[in-house]
């Protein structure tokens, strides 16, 4: 087996394959996890076969692939439940649950995301990615 100097063709039997970064691995992944997307799809893009991409999201959904370069913020803002209007809320989404001690409530235009009780915070972060893309 032999390799090129950059580490990208590996030559076995004549055939060659491609070998992709942890940064590419998960580019692939997160492009199979937008809306309409398939891994079908995304596989063929990429010239990957699904079973490979299907592996790989399992390594994501572990951690294994790294986390993105950046980490962005996002805006937080908390305010009593009576004070900011939960008729409003109601009519876009429905009457909102009770809101209980260690509750966390994130609404976006497409979601709302009710986490009660202990959280585990790569949970959320995960859920927070997944919602703000």
């Amino acid at each position: 087996m032999e390799k090129e100097d950059a580490g990208k063709v590996v030559v076995a039997g004549g055939a060659k394959r491609r070998s992709r970064t942890k940064l590419e691995r998960r580019k692939i992944v997160e492009e199979t996890l937008t809306p309409g997307a398939t891994v079908i799809k995304v596989a063929g893009v990429h010239g990957v076969r699904p079973n490979q991409v299907h592996h790989w999201r399992r390594l994501y959904r572990q951690g294994l692939l790294g986390r993105p370069a950046t980490t962005a913020l996002v805006p937080v803002t908390i305010t009593d439940p009576a004070e900011r209007g939960a008729r409003a809320v109601a009519e876009r989404h429905g009457p909102a649950p009770t809101a209980l001690p260690g509750a966390i409530q994130i609404e976006t235009d497409m979601a709302r995301v009710s986490v009660h009780g202990a959280a585990d915070p790569s949970c959320v972060r995960l859920v927070l990615e997944y919602l703000l893309g």
